[in-house]
């Protein structure tokens, strides 16, 4: 699963990386631990080309009797998108990119039960987008919430090592058809929902403050130990 991410690049950065042609935002701050139920920014197509909003991770679907319901549903798993009716009608009209440059996963030590937790980023540390979801749901008061959710595939040569799943990152050419409003086909879209490129990843051991979502600062992607960074560096745990 992913259930937190980073994104600390600045608005011009992703502005240039990106190339969204409208922005409901025009700037925002440095993100170190973003949590589910907390506001992120996504790239989503609609008529007048990809736009930049805020959204709330966690998917609340248009059909839902209440916000709760998008607590649970912060990943959807590659695999069965197709066949659930939360996501189904999704993949084929409400696409998006969550915008991040480097997410956390856990490993937890058989023997101990501990956790230790890491942080992966491209080689380069680069942003990059996940793979999303997104919809559209109305409060009591009839004001919209948006909010999305971040696809997840088998884990990659490298992130296998600590956790069996990853969220989705799309290459700049899986990027470009994702948001292609024109592409509905899910055998067009299900192969684009594969691991990563091992070898073009890294990550490092980070410090436990990052285990709660109150701590939002440099201090979450600070190294603990750099343990590896690239595909040929092999790294093993004791289980």
């Amino acid at each position: 699963m992913c259930g937190r991410y980073s994104l600390i690049h600045n608005y011009e950065f992703i502005e240039d990386r990106f190339e969204f042609d409208e922005s409901d935002i025009r700037e925002f701050s440095a993100r170190y631990n973003i949590a589910p139920t907390q506001e992120s920014i996504v790239i989503a197509a609609d008529e007048s080309g990809r736009r930049l909003k805020m959204m709330r991770w966690g998917l609340i679907p248009a059909w839902a009797k209440d916000e709760t319901i998008g607590g649970r549903m912060i990943n959807a798993r590659a695999e069965t998108l197709t066949g659930k009716r939360s996501f189904s009608n999704l993949l084929e009209t409400k696409r998006c990119l969550v915008i991040a440059d480097g997410f956390y996963e856990w490993h937890r030590d058989k023997r101990t039960k501990n956790t230790t937790p890491f942080r992966f980023t491209l080689e380069d540390g680069s942003p990059f987008a996940f793979a999303g979801l997104w919809d559209t749901w109305n409060n009591a008061d009839g004001e919209p919430i948006f909010s999305y959710t971040i696809i997840t595939t088998a884990a990659n040569e490298l992130t296998t090592a600590v956790h069996d799943r990853m969220p989705v990152i799309l290459t700049l050419e899986s990027e470009r058809v994702w948001l292609d409003k024109n592409t509905t086909a899910t055998q067009d879209l299900t192969p684009l929902l594969v691991p990563y490129d091992a070898c073009a990843m890294k990550y490092y051991e980070v410090s436990p403050i990052v285990n709660s979502s109150s701590n939002d600062t440099p201090d979450c992607i600070q190294p603990a130990a750099l343990l590896k960074t690239n595909c040929q560096a092999e790294l093993h745990f004791d289980v």
